[in-house]
């Protein structure tokens, strides 16, 4: 499906209604891996599999990274960084559209990220992309691996924030198209489900 010509950097609906219109906007009653319910859920490959859209949704995230003077002074001999897997389109895509000079992302083993065995960063400048940032953890974790192979965060960016998210950049400046207010509950503290709303298990 492809989306309609818009603005340069499109506005929360137009990113609300295409991500609506591809199915990877859900809302209803969710539970997620970690037991916790939300009335959101997002899975963002139902729209990133559409090229047209995955061009809107990165080039739009990589015109709010260009507002940084860090990443304009860091290009094109910098690298677009992502957490596998739902941020390699991400990554390729606003690497794309940055002109980076590459592109590489960490792999989850036993609940930690990490790169590949020989990849070397030392001393190189990284902009630090996602498609979904729930609860900050991934985006913790990816900064430091980042400073722990010896290179340097820049910017970070994402297509999707949830508000309850949080994660110490320290000065680094993050970008979302989207912020959502929606909450994560415990199950004993769920409103969906003291009016018996249906509930759906999601995978992540």
């Amino acid at each position: 499906m492809l989306v309609p010509k818009v603005q340069l950097i499109p506005s929360s609906d137009q990113v609300t209604d295409l991500l609506r219109e591809t199915g990877a906007l859900r809302e209803g009653h969710f539970e997620f891996p970690t037991g916790q319910h939300s009335g959101h859920y997002f899975q963002m490959p139902l729209a990133m599999r559409y090229h047209g859209n995955a061009r809107v949704l990165n080039v739009a995230l990589s015109r709010l990274l260009r507002r940084e003077p860090e990443v304009l002074a860091a290009l094109p001999n910098c690298a677009i960084v992502a957490p596998a897997a739902g941020g390699i389109p991400v990554a390729f895509g606003v690497r794309e559209a940055l002109n980076a000079d590459q592109i590489f992302w960490a792999e989850k083993d036993d609940g930690r990220y990490h790169f590949r065995q020989y990849l070397d960063a030392k001393g190189l400048k990284c902009i630090l992309v996602d498609d979904v940032v729930r609860s900050g953890k991934v985006i913790t974790n990816m900064i430091d691996v980042i400073q722990n192979a010896g290179a340097e965060v820049v910017a970070i960016g994402s297509l999707v924030h949830f508000k309850d998210a949080h994660f110490d950049a320290g000065n680094v400046p993050y970008y979302a198209l989207l912020e959502v207010g929606a909450r994560f509950y415990g199950p004993d503290e769920c409103p969906l489900c003291k009016t018996g709303e249906p509930l759906e298990k999601v995978w992540a």
